[in-house]
């Protein structure tokens, strides 16, 4: 197996996360809609529509250009804050991955720890407060660890993988400290995060790239 990812293996990857937010619209909205608004998958799914289109055209040569058409559509096609942080998430893999046509795991740590900061500086949550950060944070370090450790790209991402999953079932017993959920206490205990799975769903999309 290639210790790189491609841009058309990433394109596909993107694709495919597409579709997983389509066919997980109505468990996210279900998420959301125990401790928040309810349409977090329906405002999600309408966005990676729009996503998959622009993919669609898509001719896109290297990591920069790709990543910044999903960063652009996404701020501009969901609402509120969720559009500014996952727009943000992909911006700032399109700033890291500048004239890039292939991603090895250096470039990826980067790539993720600068998403990450990203995150951080707008939305102003910390670990531990039932958000989506609670799936990416642990997902980074886990590929920073990958990495100081020499594993190969495919051991690195399904450990990625692995830790955004346990980061996203972590926000189960969190009490939610931002948004709308904030509102509710004691209340939002109990409940998985919609925000902190729908980043694990991309997270795990993103993970596949090094199997397409």
């Amino acid at each position: 197996m290639a210790d790189t990812i491609s841009t058309p293996r990433m394109q596909k990857a993107l694709e495919a996360m597409c579709d997983t937010i389509e066919t997980e619209k109505d468990y996210l909205s279900e998420l959301d809609g125990a401790i928040g608004d309810g349409d977090h998958g329906v405002n999600m799914a309408k966005c990676f529509r729009e996503v998959k289109k622009k993919l669609a055209e898509s001719t896109a040569a290297d990591m920069n250009i790709l990543f910044n058409d999903v960063g652009m559509v996404v701020l501009n096609s969901v609402g509120g804050a969720m559009g500014a942080l996952y727009g943000t998430f992909f911006l700032k893999m399109a700033q890291e991955s500048a004239g890039k046509s292939e991603l090895g795991l250096g470039d990826l740590v980067r790539m993720f720890q600068t998403a990450e900061q990203g995150i951080l500086d707008i939305g102003k949550a910390s670990l531990g407060d039932k958000t989506l950060l609670d799936t990416l944070a642990p997902a980074v370090r886990a590929l920073e660890q990958s990495a100081n450790a020499g594993q190969s790209l495919a051991e690195a991402m399904a450990n990625f993988e692995q830790a955004a999953q346990k980061g996203m079932e972590s926000t189960t017993d969190m009490l939610a400290k931002m948004g709308r959920a904030s509102r509710l206490g004691e209340r939002t205990i109990g409940h998985q995060d919609a925000g902190a799975t729908s980043c694990y769903f991309i997270l795990r999309s993103l993970a596949s790239a090094v199997a397409n």
